[in-house]
């Protein structure tokens, strides 16, 4: 068959339907170069919104797994390079003394790169952001850190080291971090565990938004398609001509829901910036980082409203081709 969009006989049909549907309005009229999907409506514009909508929930939740998932790689690394060993001040004993004689240990055990002492100012300066400044602590039985930094020649034998600090040192304690490590991770999995459901539950809401949409649309050019149909168009060419139309439409309220959740961040890593310079801001930034996305968290971003465009396409074709396909 010929173009059919070049039949007259075709476009009378089409016209006499359009006019039949706008209750013979001459506004409702076709044209030669009108879409087949009306390029702007009520329902296109409400579609955008939900689109905007669940693009900067999706890139938000997705954002805020990004920084916790850094942060917590940024834990992991610190607490397993190091140790720390915890000297108890107790009556009777020189708690000087012990700190020298554990930290002499740590430092000839193998797999130790430095030794870092707390004195009892810095232990002290440690509870200042639970207990505030200006507390006398002298006589609160504050226990004496030691960090144990790995990273030398060897790997440390843990068991040998805390054997060695129990027979001379009572009051030591060793600690790996390791449970902590442990915790960590599992926190960690969970949370990206959610941030995936949240994710998922957002694309399923939106495919079924883009599919009301879609049938929204063929039922107002019903005429039209049926039609098109009886005469033979081919369905892929329907079916690209609501793809297009709904891809643009998913690409416009991708771009500005990725625009409102990229300058949200941007917002709260200025923010962070600010507290960090506040008292316990430190504390803050150590424990949720700077709340930059970096290069990597940004492109996850963008790739999520590109693939938000590109879902709401791909549903809209989806549905048209289903429809088609149920009036043969």
């Amino acid at each position: 068959m010929t173009d059919f969009w070049k039949s007259s006989a075709v476009w009378r049909l089409l016209r006499r339907g359009a006019l039949k549907e706008e209750g013979n309005s001459p506004g409702g009229a076709l044209k030669r170069n009108m879409p087949l999907v009306p390029a702007d409506s009520i329902a296109g514009r409400a579609l955008v919104t939900v689109i905007v909508i669940m693009t900067f929930l999706a890139s938000f939740v997705t954002g805020i797994g990004v920084l916790f998932h850094s942060a917590s790689r940024d834990w992991t690394d610190s607490i397993s390079r190091e140790m720390t060993i915890q000297i108890r001040p107790a009556a009777g004993r020189d708690i000087e003394a012990e700190v020298k004689t554990a930290a002499a240990l740590a430092r000839a055990a193998a797999g130790v790169a430095n030794v870092k002492i707390f004195g009892k100012s810095d232990s002290e300066r440690l509870l200042e952001p639970w207990l505030g400044t200006g507390l006398d602590l002298g006589e609160l039985p504050v226990p004496r850190l030691i960090v144990v930094e790995l990273g030398g020649a060897g790997t440390l034998d843990t068991e040998k080291l805390r054997r060695d600090l129990r027979e001379k040192v009572s009051a030591a304690s060793l600690d790996d971090h390791r449970l902590w490590i442990e915790r960590l991770a599992a926190m960690v999995r969970s949370l990206v565990a959610v941030v995936a459901l949240i994710l998922a539950l957002v694309l399923t809401a939106l495919g079924l938004a883009v599919a009301f949409a879609t049938r929204g649309a063929m039922a107002g050019n019903k005429v039209i398609l049926d039609v098109l149909h009886f005469v033979g168009a081919a369905d892929d060419f329907i079916a690209r001509e609501f793809q297009r139309h709904f891809f643009r439409l998913g690409l416009r309220g991708a771009a500005i829901g990725v625009a409102c959740a990229l300058a949200a961040f941007f917002a709260f890593e200025g923010l962070a910036a600010w507290q960090a310079k506040s008292p316990g801001g430190d504390q803050i930034e150590i424990l949720f980082g700077t709340f930059a996305l970096g290069p990597a968290g940004y492109t996850i971003i963008i790739l999520i409203g590109a693939g938000i465009a590109l879902l709401t396409g791909i549903v809209s074709r989806i549905i048209v081709f289903r429809h088609l396909r149920g009036l043969d």
